[in-house]
């Protein structure tokens, strides 16, 4: 169902709003789900390693983020309407095969309560900056925060926001904030933005302890702290422990997160899939 390697596929699917993506390489099929506020284009950042490799690789941008439609009337933004429409990208693009799932942070989230509710359907899956434990009231006010710093100032309010509330180490600051508007540029929806900000952080997409029954093979990659403070390597190492049989992967202390890195991340999650084979 994939296009040749060269040539992306554009889709339009989904149940209740157009989730809209694409589809290159042909193989054994890698759906890709990207985290909160970020597109399609941020989860393996351009690299084509794992199309090159004999994958097809599924990328779609959630509702409301990216050239996807924002939330229909009634719905929202929460992890049961976000899993559902990952079902339905693998049900349209990736037919009958079990796929595997790479997602980062949301995407995690999103990847993770689809393999529990639909286990035969994965076939293997890749969380890369898990942080969900629990819905934390404490750092609601944070996500809020950034809703307003979008709605009052736009990409300008909301990545001054982020600089002046995440303690970014020096080495990575300047780049972090780049790719944060350079992402954010990317969105058709920003209201839609600002209103996923207040409605996935208050929605649970697991139970936590309900790692420990996943019957999926696994991997997570984690980041050091430095780097990457709003995706902490304690919870990833959590995940790993909990999960059965997880692997948990990350870059050496002082480097640049492994998740930042396209070409190195495609790596891993290709050294992963073909260990399975």
């Amino acid at each position: 169902m994939a296009g040749a390697a060269g040539a992306p596929r554009q889709f339009a699917s989904g149940r209740e709003a157009a989730v809209r993506g694409e589809v290159t390489g042909e193989g054994t099929p890698i759906v890709l789900c990207h985290g909160l506020t970020a597109t399609r284009r941020s989860v393996v950042h351009g690299s084509r390693r794992l199309e090159r490799g004999g994958f097809a690789v599924i990328a779609y941008d959630a509702r409301g983020h990216g050239e996807s439609d924002p939330a229909p009337a009634g719905t929202g933004y929460g992890y049961p309407e976000l899993a559902e429409d990952l079902g339905a990208v693998i049900e349209d693009q990736a037919g009958e095969e079990p796929v595997v799932l790479a997602g980062h942070s949301m995407g995690a989230h999103t990847a993770i309560a689809f393999s529990l509710r639909h286990p035969e359907r994965v076939g293997a899956l890749i969380a890369i900056g898990p942080t969900y434990t629990r819905v934390d009231q404490s750092s609601l006010s944070y996500w809020d925060g950034l809703a307003d710093a979008l709605e009052q100032g736009g990409i300008d309010g909301f990545v001054d926001y982020i600089g002046s509330a995440q303690e970014i180490g020096s080495p990575w600051r300047d780049s972090v904030l780049r790719f944060t508007r350079e992402r954010m540029e990317r969105h058709r929806h920003l209201e839609a933005i600002a209103r996923a900000l207040r409605e996935v952080p208050r929605s649970q997409p697991f139970d936590v302890a309900g790692l420990e029954s996943l019957a999926v093979p696994a991997l997570v990659v984690a980041s050091h702290d430095a780097a990457d403070p709003g995706h902490p390597y304690a919870i990833a190492a959590e995940y790993a422990e909990r999960i059965p049989g997880a692997r948990l992967a990350s870059e050496e202390q002082g480097q640049s997160p492994l998740a930042w890195q396209g070409g190195r991340l495609s790596r891993e999650i290709e050294n992963f899939c073909r260990e399975l084979q």
